[in-house]
């Protein structure tokens, strides 16, 4: 089976901490923002050389797209990109921002349900959203366990690949069902998973 390829739009804490996780266990990625590849050029090759600076257009035409933007920006971020497809997008954005770090008003939904809107023609997977940076950067092993990441979804084959790539990446990956349950688990604020470094053993 081929490897799928594998785009983030975002270059923040986060995309910058997915795409180091990538590229530490061998996997290229294309990196993007708003401001262009030259803006990125020397983000990514501190990164490594398996880290490429893309336009969003093309993070966002890859197999698997990251998602990792400032809330209230994610719209202008995914405005005018062409339909996805069915392809796989990772919402690992929280409704929230510094620095007032106020909730964004919802509506009742779950945050991957509104993200979902801007994505249209994508299969969504909620993941990567709830570790700190700089838990997503390091090397997952930890104690004699593994870290867990949570995710979930509303597609079963969609959901199965992010697994995947959640072991490959040597966390041990957690499915937490549909976006509607899943997602509000690990939303911040208001879930109650986000933030908790947990360790799984044996």
């Amino acid at each position: 089976m081929s490897m799928s390829t594998i785009g983030i739009i975002g270059a923040g804490n986060i995309g910058r901490a997915i795409a180091q996780t990538l590229a530490r266990n061998g996997i290229a990625v294309t990196l993007s923002n708003s401001r262009g590849p030259n803006s990125l050029r020397t983000t990514a090759a501190e990164i490594g050389p398996l880290v490429t600076a893309g336009t969003r257009e093309e993070a966002a035409a890859k197999d698997i797209v990251f998602v990792a933007v400032n809330w209230s920006k994610l719209p202008d971020a995914l405005a005018g990109l062409p339909s996805f497809g069915g392809r796989i997008v990772i919402d690992a954005n929280n409704p929230i921002e510094a620095p007032l770090f106020k909730p964004a008003e919802l509506g009742g939904r779950a945050s991957s349900e509104i993200f979902a809107d801007l994505v249209p023609g994508a299969r969504v997977v909620k993941a990567f959203n709830h570790l700190l940076a700089q838990l997503l950067a390091t090397d997952p092993a930890s104690n004699g366990g593994k870290r867990v990441l949570f995710y979930s979804g509303d597609n079963a084959d969609a959901k199965a690949a992010v697994g995947a790539l959640i072991e490959r990446l040597g966390f041990f990956g957690i499915d937490l069902g549909s976006l509607a349950v899943g997602a509000r688990l690990t939303q911040f604020p208001g879930g109650p998973l986000p933030a908790l470094n947990l360790v799984k053993f044996g």
